[in-house]
């Protein structure tokens, strides 16, 4: 009896040596996956550019592309085309410019019975959308898109309508860089580079999507703040007397110095470089600052705008913070960007090792 209990204890030690041993080298497997994984969190306002950043890592690191995807882009910058059409004969409208006289009953037309939404372009729908995308008043509505919402990239797909609209349309990356789609909810797009897993995590910068944003704030290595810096002189979409890079200042200001990012490396992105390069030659920054009162060229206005976000910083002495002047939707220069930040990371997790 005494043997037979000894011989069962005895089997039962095994076991649970056995199943201990998995245990931990389950967890040891976890731990070193858990320790070679990067979570950035990528915060900003609506349209600074987070979601063109998803994209470009979608096309270095992950292959581009499904056909899938492709397809709905497709439709997306069709239906765009037509809504950045009705977008500026409102604005003709509004701003007082004189619509060429044959034109004035088809932009008429046009806003009536063009459905935005839909991305079918017919033959005359699309002899339509070039003769008016061709009434220079339209043209000048377009430099004047300061004074009302819409994208700075419907030059882009406006100046090719007939490839646009040709049935076998099918959009090239530079496309579906430029094709805004609001983020809603979280998008997450995980890659290996140098023996790491980075997982970027992108929320929408809209102020109804923001409240969300507190969910994805655990365990994050790195915070990316992106600002389109072409902004200063554009408002809200939801609210039409706030400007646009003061609400950046004040949505950064909140949340970099939260206690679950204090002591993390933070990168701020300056976008949309070549816009403002553009701009700040006709509009000064006092728009935005009136308390500029140094030249308005891009270096001096550029460094002005860069101290504004850094000045927000509390601690900085306790974390690593790095700014780059960037255009997202140039991957070259993107590509150069993304490649120090990552170095940073792995910089500052040896750091913390050693130290």
């Amino acid at each position: 009896m005494g043997k037979k209990q000894s011989k069962e204890k005895r089997k039962e030690y095994k076991r649970q040596t056995k199943k201990n041993k998995r245990i931990q080298k389950q967890f040891e497997q976890q731990k070193q996956k858990d320790d070679n994984e990067v979570k950035i969190l990528l915060l900003g306002t609506g349209d600074s550019g987070k979601s063109t950043i998803v994209k470009q890592m979608q096309i270095l690191y992950k292959g581009g592309f499904h056909k899938d995807e492709i397809e709905i882009y497709k439709n997306v910058i069709r239906s765009n085309v037509k809504s950045y059409i009705k977008t500026l004969i409102k604005a003709c409208g509004t701003l007082n410019i004189e619509i060429d006289e044959k034109n004035r009953v088809l932009s008429q037309d046009f806003l009536e019975t063009v459905r935005k939404n839909s991305p079918e372009i017919t033959e005359e729908l699309r002899e339509d959308l070039k003769t008016l995308w061709g009434d220079k008043a339209f043209k000048e509505a377009y430099t004047r898109r300061d004074e009302f919402q819409l994208p700075d990239a419907a030059k882009f797909f406006l100046d090719q309508i007939d490839t646009i609209a040709d049935k076998n349309f099918k959009p090239k990356e530079k496309d579906i860089l430029f094709c805004r789609i609001p983020t809603v909810g979280v998008k997450e797009i995980n890659f290996e580079v140098n023996d790491h897993v980075w997982r970027l995590i992108d929320v929408g910068g809209q102020r109804s999507e923001r409240r969300k944003w507190i969910h994805q704030f655990e365990n994050v290595n790195m915070l990316i703040f992106i600002v389109a810096a072409s902004e200063y002189n554009q408002l809200l979409y939801e609210e039409q007397n706030t400007n646009r890079m003061q609400e950046s200042l004040q949505v950064f200001k909140k949340h970099v110095n939260n206690e679950f990012f204090k002591k993390k490396d933070l990168v701020i992105l300056l976008n949309k470089i070549d816009l403002f390069k553009e701009k700040i030659a006709k509009y000064p920054i006092t728009k935005c600052f009136p308390a500029y009162s140094g030249k308005n060229n891009f270096e001096e206005t550029s460094k002005y705008i860069k101290k504004q976000y850094l000045s927000l910083v509390k601690k900085k002495k306790k974390r690593k913070i790095n700014c780059h002047f960037t255009c997202s939707t140039n991957t070259d220069m993107t590509k150069k960007v993304i490649e120090s930040v990552l170095n940073t990371v792995i910089k500052s997790d040896i750091n913390r090792y050693f130290m």
